[in-house]
């Protein structure tokens, strides 16, 4: 007898809004592509992104409760079905690593249902990369081992966060584990801390209009159209949410409003006065945004020891009058910016795709 349950949720790598009906040994995905085939207690959906495995039997109908885009869902259930959604990391596995300085660096292919550490593995053996020099920098770790280096892990360490938005990791043989799973690599790679490396993110949004200051709506979805700030980044080349690392004891307020002026204003280049100008009249700007995401963000750069987390914050010119009003200019890390349609069918680094999807459903706009 098939059974159905509904996921509600987003993303662009994964189920949208879909129903999904299981029946022994196959599943169909309603509104997708086309069918595939569940086995094993697993759902794989293109590319890896989302699988089903079972949970214990609950009470409820509803398994877990939906956090965010590209995290947790709640599972509605009919009949005696008990499953649970749960993201499973992409870009940080399966692949070679990235900024190797021209050093081939490729990882252990890791498959969606050998990601958990709680799935055994006993022939997981993975490469080891950290990058050459990256203790001489000012805002990076020791070796793990180096005389004097004891990172107090899960704890705030000076002005130094080794806390995780995602709750407790566990250290082995001295070494953080990664929270979400295995990454096919081990090292720390091209970041500079092991354990979290924490940065924070602004979407910049505005609604898109025509000429007549009217707001264009999506012909299919019928809903309004946002636009973000986005960037090009120069390390990778691939289109972004402007946003950056949090230095050390540095509210997270603070991160997200320099890395917007840095990168898609170019305050860098500005004088101290033009500076002073624009950050009075925006300061009202930032001072009201909306949180996103907190947590776990698929990099690139993740590795068993060492991954990337953000908190994502939208701001929201509802009249297009203030960010609007100001030229957009790429600066620091950034080698282009422009204002950008906001849809599902975006390629976007990391899990940037993921915000904006949870930044269109906040406004009840086009995805």
């Amino acid at each position: 007898m098939a059974l159905q349950s509904s996921l509600f949720g987003c993303g662009v790598s994964w189920l949208l809004r879909a129903t999904v009906i299981l029946s022994t040994g196959s599943a169909k995905v309603s509104g997708y592509k086309k069918a595939v085939t569940a086995t094993s207690g697993y759902l794989n959906l293109q590319p890896s992104w989302k699988y089903l495995h079972t949970c214990p039997k609950a009470s409820s109908k509803k398994v877990l409760e939906k956090r965010s885009c590209g995290q947790w869902y709640s599972v509605v259930i009919t009949g005696s079905l008990k499953t649970v959604s749960r993201m499973v990391h992409c870009k940080c596995r399966n692949g070679v690593y990235p900024r190797t300085a021209g050093q081939q660096v490729e990882r252990l292919p890791v498959p969606a249902e050998k990601v958990p550490w709680s799935v055994e593995w006993d022939d997981y053996h993975p490469p080891w990369y950290s990058m050459k020099g990256l203790t001489s920098m000012s805002w990076a770790d020791p070796n793990i081992g180096d005389p004097g280096f004891e990172p107090k892990w899960n704890l705030l360490d000076g002005k130094i966060n080794r806390k995780s938005h995602q709750g407790e990791y566990h250290i082995v043989n001295g070494y953080p584990i990664n929270l979400q799973g295995r990454t096919g690599l081990k090292g720390r790679g091209c970041l500079g801390r092991w354990g979290p490396n924490h940065a924070a993110d602004p979407v910049v949004t505005r609604w898109k209009k025509n000429d007549k200051g009217d707001i264009i709506k999506n012909p299919s979805s019928g809903l309004p159209l946002l636009q973000f700030v986005s960037i090009q980044r120069k390390d990778s080349g691939e289109w972004a949410i402007p946003g950056g690392m949090v230095d050390p004891g540095e509210l997270v307020s603070v991160t997200l409003k320099r890395e917007f002026f840095e990168e898609a204003l170019n305050s860098l280049s500005m004088s101290d006065e033009e500076k002073a100008q624009q950050e009075s009249e925006l300061d009202n700007f930032f001072s009201n945004g909306k949180e996103i995401y907190r947590g776990y963000v698929d990099d690139p750069r993740n590795t068993d020891n060492a991954w990337m987390e953000t908190v994502v914050y939208n701001f929201h010119d509802e009249t297009g009058d203030i960010v609007g009003k100001f030229p957009l200019q790429a600066g620091d890390d950034a080698a282009k910016v422009r204002w950008t349609d906001i849809s599902q069918d975006l390629q976007l680094y990391a899990s940037h795709s993921n915000f904006l999807c949870s930044v269109a459903e906040y406004h009840e706009a086009h995805w």
